[in-house]
């Protein structure tokens, strides 16, 4: 029978893997400087390129942010530069402007299996369902349910969505220790309901955009599945392919 050869992995891979396990287990917080790559080599006892190579993936994967003249830093939710980065609908003009955040509900329920099979639990766990609306210069853009697994985010309350100044995964990172790292997208084309309708303003059967996302922490773990309603007549939803 033949043998699986083993999975070569470049060095400076192997780096980032060791520098991605010091930001999961919390050794370098949200918004903390990292070591230098001078010092970083030192402890890996790697070359300096080899370490630079790493910090440059991380740095495209937006897991590390490099600031001329200060060093390289875990990135941050709360950085405004984050903000953009999961929400993405802009005025026809192109001008960003911020979202308000209302929570209308905060809920805990028992994972359905749709909602299980999502966030990689098991049917009957613990999940906390989240509703709340987006509005855009005033006007009621957004439409979400939030499910989020209950082992992480148990002491969720709408108190706590209510009283939090600033985005949405800086309330899961800051207060939950949950950094969302990536996101998948599922965009299709919808006709407003008379719920919807009505919670976004619009006649039933408008146009909307279904935009359904499961969030991603560390070693790939669903964090968060989303499913949102969005009203684009005066907004688009812009996507960057690089």
């Amino acid at each position: 029978m033949a043998h699986e050869s083993p999975t070569f992995s470049p060095l400076y891979r192997q780096i980032k893997d060791l520098i991605i396990q010091g930001l999961q287990s919390g050794e370098w917080r949200p918004g903390e400087a990292i070591p230098s790559e001078v010092e970083l080599a030192h402890r890996f006892n790697v070359s300096q390129g080899t370490v630079r190579k790493a910090i440059d993936e991380l740095a495209a994967e937006h897991l590390l942010v490099r600031k001329q003249g200060k060093g390289t830093f875990v990135s941050s939710h709360a950085d405004p530069r984050a903000f953009f980065r999961f929400l993405r609908l802009v005025r026809q003009d192109g001008q960003i402007e911020p979202a308000q955040s209302v929570p209308l509900e905060c809920l805990r329920a028992r994972a359905g299996v749709e909602a299980a099979r999502v966030l990689e639990i098991q049917p009957g766990d613990a999940i906390v369902v989240m509703r709340r609306v987006l509005r855009f210069g005033g006007k009621t853009l957004v439409v979400d349910e939030i499910y989020l697994p209950g082992d992480l985010f148990g002491s969720m309350t709408l108190e706590v969505l209510q009283t939090y100044q600033g985005s949405l995964y800086s309330l899961f990172e800051s207060r939950f220790g949950v950094r969302i790292i990536r996101a998948t997208e599922k965009i299709r084309a919808v006709a407003a309901d008379r719920s919807s309708g009505d919670i976004l303003a619009v006649p039933e059967g408008t146009p909307l955009l279904s935009v359904e996302r499961v969030t991603y922490t560390y070693q790939d773990r669903p964090v968060e599945w989303r499913r949102g309603l969005y009203c684009t007549n005066e907004y688009f939803y812009l996507n960057e392919l690089t």
